[in-house]
This record gives C-alpha cells, sequence and structure tokens, in this order.
C-alpha cells in the first residue's frame, strides 16, 4: 500500500520534470531556428553588398547608390523611423580639391615623362596643350615654351627664413606671358628643397600659361643639355574632384532621455581607384568583410531592437559612406546631427565577419567610461575569445563620436590577407561567427540598460594610418580638412606634439626646410628625418603662425 502512495506522489514531480525538459527542448530548438535565420539573413545581405554588380560601393558612385538604397528597403520593411535630411538619407559633399587626370602627358623628343614621378603640372595651370619645336633651355623666346632654372633664387634666399618661393613663381609666370611664353617648366638644379608643391586645395587664380614642374632625375636623363635643341609637347587636364556621399539615417524612438548610436561603414573601394587598394586595380573590391559585414549586423540589430525589453534609451542606427576616404561620413554626422539627442554611448562594427580564433575578437574603446568593466564582468560568449582595447580612438567611424566625448565600443575580428585586395568576398565570412558578435552586443545593450548616462573617459591615442617611418611628431591627422597644411585632431600622450603643446585644430605647415600641402606631402616629408635629427616645426592656430623647436627621439 506505501508502494502505491508513493509513486502516486512521485507522478507530478515526473510530469513537472518532463514539461520542463520539454519547454527546454522547445528553447533549444526555437534558439536554433532564430540562430539560422539570423545566418540566412546576414549571408542574403552580404551577398548582395559584396556582389560585382555594386563594383565595390565606391563613394559617390552607382554601386554606393544601390547600397544605399538597399539599406533604406531594409529600414522601410521594418518600419523603423527614417531620421535623414531626405528620408534616411543624408546627402553630403566630399571636396577633395583638384585631381591630375590620367589625361596629362609631357614628351620630351617623343619621349613620354611619368605623370608625377617625373613631372606634374601645378594646379593653378589651365587645362591646354601645347607644342613647341627646337626649344633651347637657354633661349626665351616668343611663341615657345620656357624653361626655368629656380637654382640660383634658392641659392641667394637659403638663410632667409621668411622667403616665400610662390611669390617669385606668381612673378616669373607674369614676365613669360607678358613675353609670349607658351607654357613654363620649372626645375631645380640644386639639392636645397625648393617645397614647388601639387596643392590640390590651391585658391589661386588660373594662370593665362600652363606651368609643369620637372623633377630633377628627369631634368638629367631628358633636358641635360643647355644648348641641344629640344621638341616639346605637353598636355594639362586638371578637374575638381567633388564627389556626393550619403549616410543613412534610422530611429527607435523609445522615449528616453539618452541615445544608443549604433553605426557601421557601407562603402568600399569600387575598383581601387582612390589609391587606397593593396593590390591590382581596376579590378572590383567587393569588400565582403569591410564592411559589408558590419552593414549586414547592424541592419539585424535594428530588427532585434525593436522587440528588446531594454526601452531606457533610444536606438540610433547610422549606415557611414566615406569611411575608406578618412571618416567622411561619421564626422559630417556629428557637425551635422540629423536629430537633437543627447548620445549615451556609441557602438562601431567594422569587419566582424572573419572571426576565428587566432585572432580572436578585439573590443576596442574599452577604456572610454568606467562603466564598460562593469559591464563586462557579466556578458560574455562563450563561442568568442575577446581581447580588449582601452583606447577610443583609431581608425573607423567610433573616432569621430570619441572625438566628440561619446564612449564607444568598437567591434573588429581583425586584419587578414584579403583586407583591401579583390579577394575580400563573401564565401570567406564566418557566419556563425558574426551571430555570435551580434548576441554579445546585444546582451551588451540589454545589460547596460539600466546603469543611466554613461561617463566619458579620455584614453590613449592610436597613430592614425598605416605607414611606418623611422620618426614620428604623434599627432593624429584631420584626413577631412580640405585647407592646405595638415590639421590634427589631437596628440598622442607622451609623444612630442603633446609635450610641445599641440593642440586639436592646429594646421601643421613645415618641418625644417620642408613644406607640406596635405596629409601625402606630410608624410613624404616625415621620411626625411631619423631619431636625433633636430628641426623646427612651423604651425597655424587660429590667426597665429608658431614656430617650434623639435628633437627627434
Amino acid at each position: 500500500m506505501n508502494k502505491w502512495i508513493v509513486l502516486f506522489l512521485l507522478i507530478p514531480a515526473t510530469i513537472a520534470a518532463q514539461s520542463k525538459r520539454k519547454k527546454q527542448k522547445m528553447q533549444v530548438a526555437a534558439e536554433q531556428k532564430a540562430s539560422a535565420e539570423l545566418i540566412n539573413k546576414l549571408q542574403h545581405h552580404i551577398q548582395f553588398l559584396a556582389n560585382d554588380s555594386l563594383e565595390g560601393r565606391r563613394t559617390g558612385t552607382k554601386g554606393e547608390l544601390i547600397a544605399m538604397n538597399y539599406i533604406v528597403q531594409q529600414y522601410t520593411q521594418m518600419g523603423i523611423e527614417p531620421k535623414g535630411t531626405e528620408g534616411y538619407v543624408q546627402e553630403f559633399e566630399i571636396n577633395e580639391g583638384k585631381k591630375v587626370t590620367e589625361n596629362n602627358y609631357f614628351k620630351v623628343n617623343g619621349e613620354v615623362l611619368e605623370l608625377n614621378k617625373e613631372y606634374y603640372p601645378l594646379a593653378f595651370s589651365p587645362n591646354t596643350k601645347v607644342e613647341s619645336k627646337s626649344v633651347m633651355l637657354s633661349l626665351k623666346e616668343k611663341n615657345a615654351v620656357w624653361f626655368l632654372n629656380v637654382k640660383d633664387e634658392l641659392e641667394a634666399n637659403k638663410n632667409n627664413p621668411h622667403y616665400d618661393i610662390d611669390i617669385y613663381l606668381q612673378n616669373e609666370i607674369k614676365l613669360a606671358t607678358a613675353k609670349g611664353a607658351t607654357a613654363l617648366i620649372i626645375y631645380n638644379t640644386t639639392p636645397l628643397p625648393d617645397n614647388i608643391l601639387f596643392n590640390k586645395h590651391d585658391k589661386t587664380s588660373l594662370s593665362p600659361i600652363p606651368v609643369i614642374y620637372l623633377k630633377f632625375s628627369a631634368y638629367k636623363k631628358y633636358l641635360n643639355n643647355l644648348n641641344a635643341m629640344y621638341e616639346i609637347a605637353l598636355n594639362v587636364d586638371i578637374e575638381s574632384n567633388v564627389r556626393k556621399a550619403r549616410n543613412v539615417v534610422a530611429y527607435i524612438n523609445n522615449n528616453a532621455a539618452n541615445t544608443i548610436i549604433l553605426g557601421a561603414h557601407y562603402d568600399h573601394l569600387g575598383f581601387g581607384e582612390d589609391k587606397n587598394a593593396l593590390d591590382a586595380l581596376h579590378e572590383v573590391h567587393n569588400g565582403a568583410d569591410d564592411n559589408a559585414s558590419g552593414t549586414a549586423a547592424l541592419i539585424e540589430l535594428a530588427r532585434m531592437l525593436q522587440n528588446t525589453s531594454a526601452k531606457n534609451n533610444n536606438y540610433l542606427f547610422i549606415n557611414f559612406s566615406g569611411e575608406e576616404l578618412g571618416l567622411f561620413g561619421s564626422k559630417y554626422w556629428i557637425d551635422n546631427p540629423t536629430l537633437n539627442i543627447t548620445p549615451n554611448y556609441m557602438i562601431n562594427m567594422d569587419m566582424v565577419g572573419r572571426y576565428d580564433t587566432t585572432h580572436k575578437l578585439t573590443i576596442g574603446g574599452y577604456g572610454t567610461s568606467p562603466l564598460w568593466s562593469e559591464i563586462f564582468t557579466t556578458v560574455s560568449n562563450k563561442n568568442l575569445l575577446i581581447k580588449f582595447d582601452s583606447s577610443g580612438s583609431g581608425p573607423s567611424d567610433h573616432a569621430s563620436f570619441y572625438r566628440a566625448n561619446i564612449p564607444v565600443l568598437f567591434f573588429f575580428t581583425g586584419s587578414h590577407s584579403d583586407y583591401h585586395k579583390t579577394t575580400d568576398d563573401w564565401e570567406k565570412i564566418n557566419f556563425n561567427g558574426e551571430k555570435d558578435i551580434i548576441h554579445l552586443i546585444y546582451n551588451i545593450i540589454q545589460t547596460a540598460d539600466s546603469k543611466g548616462k554613461f561617463e566619458f573617459l579620455k584614453t590613449r591615442e592610436q597613430q592614425a594610418g598605416k605607414a611606418t617611418f623611422k620618426v614620428s611628431l604623434g599627432v593624429i591627422p584631420d584626413y577631412g580638412y580640405t585647407g592646405t597644411g595638415l590639421r590634427i585632431e589631437g596628440a598622442t600622450p607622451g609623444k612630442i606634439g603633446e609635450k610641445i603643446g599641440l593642440q586639436a585644430g592646429d594646421i601643421l605647415t613645415q618641418l625644417g626646410d620642408y613644406k607640406f600641402v596635405d596629409i601625402n606631402s606630410y608624410m613624404e616629408v616625415l621620411s626625411k628625418f631619423k631619431k636625433g635629427d633636430a628641426t623646427k616645426l612651423h604651425i597655424k592656430r587660429g590667426e597665429k603662425e608658431l614656430v617650434f623647436d623639435i628633437v627627434f627621439k
């Protein structure tokens, strides 16, 4: 009798256990189904965005427009509110100044010189063709090409710190024009630097005649006999390089005091026209990992956050363009926000599609708020190996928000052999790994929902750019600057720039005897110095011109 009583009492417990196991199985099945659906969506997004037909999504091209419309379609289908300036879209211009086209040529006795390597037109030259037969370097005849060696002028002024060769050149151009010269070819046979550069942001009025700078190596090769006769043919073709770019902005309004910003850039390299590819030009660079992967992750996070219980923040989603050219889209949004919000923190996803256990998942920005360490004590993902980087700076769009004193996190699965190459294709994406990263970000947002407003902390700076030099000033270039010189966004703690007191907004113009007009000429000048060299750094700060004595260490 007691046996049956015991069995009778065990029946409810058995039924409860079976019910619990059934619920667990159903939950596991539901999670597996949701994971499979997420992977399918990610695969669909990345396959579309990284298709050859989008021609590499280069900023300002038809391919970028197709990608933009695809992203807009996703948000529209989800019913997420548009928050651009025109619907979801925030259009802006990228003015890259003047550009020397491939139509330029310079021929000496029929031999074609190599553009930029052996010669270049100056930025104020008019677009025109000139042919001149039987030209002698030492003669200055009407209706002929003139040659100008700046050797004597440089030697006469080598000890004059206020000397400006541009004034001298403009006077020589006026003189040559008045006496009937058809073009002016400038060269320098002294080792003294002449600082005659192609300044893409030059605002000088167009010269009446084309002005060509001939490098010393080309002079020695083609024009080294003052008394010889030469046949010259040249064509100058310079065009303005302004393109339209478009951010895509969507918004979930929970009527909260603070807003979380989630971002990813969707532009890539096109056919490598901007010289930022690391392999063959004229071939499509699909950018599956960089950054179709981040774009896909952002779209799916927006879908998940529509139904989240974490409603103590609003959610702003920004798909940036112009990132590959220098964070143009994120900088533009910071300077021209499409809605008035109080930012809480920003999460950026750039290259999150190639997770492996060797590279791990890097989470940058860990030091930009004291709350991140607290959150990551409870949030993790058993499928992901993570390494943290405290810096809020770096070569992606989160840096623009960090500069605006907003806490950030940057998710990145590491560089690889396909980075900025034609081989960055969708077949190499680790969709399972990306799915886990999205779930991790979602869990971070949920855990942070009860933490209120995040406190911002400054962190160490990362040196911008990929080039390596023997020396460094330790400055962060402003890649979006469209004036002459190198404007900086800040200086790295402990480096020369910080020690001499450089500030955000300073415009660097000269190191020693060498002037520079942009980031490229700055890097060329920097490569001329080595550790132990003492020199002077010239800068503009507002209306002031300042000079600092520095020693490279």
